[in-house]
């Protein structure tokens, strides 16, 4: 019941012991209408992006685990804004099957990012690998300005 874990080694599951990592649901044998629980409506809020800028490029990271590079989309909007969208699907329910614990998210998600104007937006390249989606967008070369010198007179 508690949230300290046990110092004293292996996992307790005693329901009297304080320290003991088993969680007591109060909810658990309530009937919620279906709108209430329905896995549909549940967000999948949890995408996590980072975002880096190196001297050659814009690099975005999101940890998509569990989906498949068909089920997320990379786009271009009105041609400053990255938008990374996608969709992970509800598990099909056995009526057989005896769910204990649901902690997936499902359901859709959406990240944008209004990118700089440096950025080179019909260069942009998107990789998956091992539920991580990189998206590099180059930077193009800063111009530097052109210094004319003038001559002094007098």
């Amino acid at each position: 019941m508690s949230l300290i874990p046990s110092f004293f080694g292996g996992r307790r599951s005693n329901v009297f012991d304080p320290f003991s990592l088993d969680v007591w649901d109060p909810f658990k044998d309530f009937q919620f209408p279906s709108s209430l629980t329905s896995s549909e409506n549940s967000a999948f809020v949890n995408t996590r992006v980072d975002w880096k800028e190196t001297p050659e490029a814009h690099v975005f990271k999101a940890d998509l685990p569990g989906l498949k590079k068909e089920e997320v989309k990379v786009e271009i909007e009105d041609n400053s804004v990255l938008q990374i969208s996608g969709e992970r699907n509800v598990e099909k329910e056995d009526k057989n099957d005896t769910w204990h614990r649901v902690e997936r998210s499902s359901g859709k998600f959406m990240r944008r990012f209004r990118l700089p104007e440096n950025a080179k937006m019909d260069e942009v390249k998107a990789a998956m690998e091992n539920g991580v989606l990189t998206v590099t967008v180059p930077k193009a070369e800063v111009k530097k300005p052109d210094v004319k010198p003038i001559q002094i007179t007098g």
